[in-house]
Order: C-alpha cells, then sequence, then structure tokens
C-alpha cells in the first residue's frame, strides 16, 4: 500500500525543513562568530566535543539528512 501524500502537504514539509535548517545554520554561525570574536573559548569546544562525539556526530548527519531530503522535495515540486 503506497500513501499518498498531497503536493501542498509535501510543500508545507518542505518549508518546515528548511525552516529548521535555517535556523540550525544561524545557531552554528553564531558559535563561529562567539569563538572568532574569543568570547567563547575553543577548548571549551574541544572538552565539549570529546565528551560529546557521538551525540554531536549523530545530530550533524541528521542535519545532513533532512537537507537532503528537503532537497528532493523541493526537486519534485
Amino acid at each position: 500500500m503506497v500513501l499518498a501524500i498531497s503536493p501542498r502537504r509535501l510543500s508545507r514539509i518542505a518549508v518546515a525543513l528548511g525552516g529548521f535548517l535555517i535556523f540550525v545554520g544561524v545557531i552554528m554561525l553564531g558559535v563561529f562568530m562567539l569563538v572568532l570574536t574569543r568570547v567563547f573559548e575553543v577548548s571549551t569546544l574541544e572538552m565539549i566535543f570529546i565528551d560529546y562525539r557521538i551525540p554531536f556526530l549523530g545530530v550533524l548527519l541528521a542535519i545532513g539528512v533532512l537537507d537532503v531530503v528537503s532537497g528532493i522535495i523541493l526537486e519534485q515540486r
């Protein structure tokens, strides 16, 4: 059985994914700017990355998958 999703609903899903990815991008740019202006120490990021390496990589993988899915949805439209 194939589930049919209406094009309108599919475009809403693509817009929601796009908005989420923009939000994540803004957060990543904010962290980069804090490190660049030396408000946030790089050594702190290194400690966080060592302690939470697997979840961090999982989140980055999930963001990449969502980006690909939203690109496919928008390409089909």
